[in-house]
């Protein structure tokens, strides 16, 4: 094939693909614990914080309120159907151990801590009610989710040692800060959740945030929060996907943090309609399971470019697109027949 046919074909394919709705995980289960505010100026923030991330899952990603906990400090929250209770260690561990239990393989469990940390004893820790939990405490509980894909948001000041401590392959953990030794409250946590509730931080406008969007649209914001107000930065954040215990304030995917990230999506951005269609059709879910299988691919293929000889690049490259374009006509063809 000439070198300006293949061009042709590769933009009009990428054209195609570029059409394609957003895809969804096979199904999306999200874990919010807030641990102890201290003041009342924090409980509330942190309980708003809380509020708005469930309302974004669950009206603008599509995310079941079946598969939503939320832990907080009080015992019961009546107006909140998806309250779980108060975020005892013994809580958090009964409801990750729940959804290890019935989480599909493949799922994607997004756990969530907002809230104040420390560090003692050489041990990072998120406050709770009642004893803290430290790194080691949430090791077996996503060792228990081993078949699930699996991202862990620590929010807390002093979070940064989580990320050795957790860090597995094809996990992602994200910490607001690159220690133990970043003790300050941190600013993080309110824009990671406005990462997901407003606009600004879908950088390649395909509708929808992935976990490395919200990432870096947060560290972006934090860092002009301090600039602003000519202040010094006392959080730095670090995002680890590769399984090597170091995080990256500025991940790369194409030389280590990031490829995984990139890739992952709290309930893909589908509309709620669009989810429980998926789940009623068996063969619709397996559809988008396929494409979404193509564009990891992509995604891979992309991230491996500069190590390859254009040619060699190009000619999978197209395969991959070719292959994406069919699946997309199968898809839409499914979700016409609806």
């Amino acid at each position: 094939m000439s070198g300006t046919l293949r061009r042709a074909l590769l933009c009009a394919v990428a054209l195609s693909a570029s059409w394609a709705r957003p895809v969804a995980a096979d199904e999306s289960h999200l874990v919010i614990v807030v641990g102890l505010g201290g003041e009342p100026k924090y409980t509330e923030a942190f309980h708003e914080l809380a509020v708005r991330m469930i309302q974004a899952a669950e009206k603008k990603m599509g995310v079941a309120a079946a598969n939503i906990a939320y832990l907080g400090e009080k015992a019961t929250y009546p107006t909140l159907p998806v309250y779980k209770g108060r975020a005892s260690r013994e809580a958090v561990q009964k409801v990750l151990g729940e959804i290890a239990q019935t989480a599909g393989p493949g799922d994607l469990v997004f756990i969530l801590l907002i809230g104040h940390g420390g560090s003692q004893a050489g041990e990072s820790r998120f406050n709770l009610p009642g004893p803290d939990m430290t790194a080691a405490d949430f090791a077996p509980l996503l060792a228990a989710l081993g078949r699930q894909e699996v991202v862990f948001v620590n929010t807390a000041s002093a979070s940064g040692d989580f990320v050795k401590a957790l860090s597995a392959k094809g996990r992602t953990i994200v910490t607001a800060t690159k220690s133990a030794m970043e003790r300050n409250q941190t600013e993080f946590p309110s824009y990671f959740v406005q990462a997901f509730t407003e606009d600004g931080a879908d950088a390649d406008k395909d509708q929808r945030v992935s976990v490395l969007e919200a990432f870096t649209y947060a560290r972006r914001e934090v860092e002009r929060f301090y600039e602003k107000g000519h202040l010094l930065a006392t959080e730095h954040a670090v995002l680890d996907d590769n399984g090597d215990g170091t995080g990256s304030s500025v991940p790369d995917p194409a030389t280590g943090d990031g490829a995984v990230a990139r890739r992952v999506f709290l309930g893909g951005g589908e509309s709620t309609a669009d989810g429980a269609a998926a789940s009623a059709d068996p063969r619709l879910a397996e559809l988008r399971r396929q494409r979404r299988a193509i564009e990891e691919k992509i995604g891979a293929l992309k991230a491996r470019k500069d190590a390859m000889e254009t040619a060699q690049y190009e000619d999978e490259l197209e395969k991959l697109l070719v292959e994406l374009a069919r699946s997309e006509a199968a898809l839409r063809q499914k979700e016409g027949s609806r």
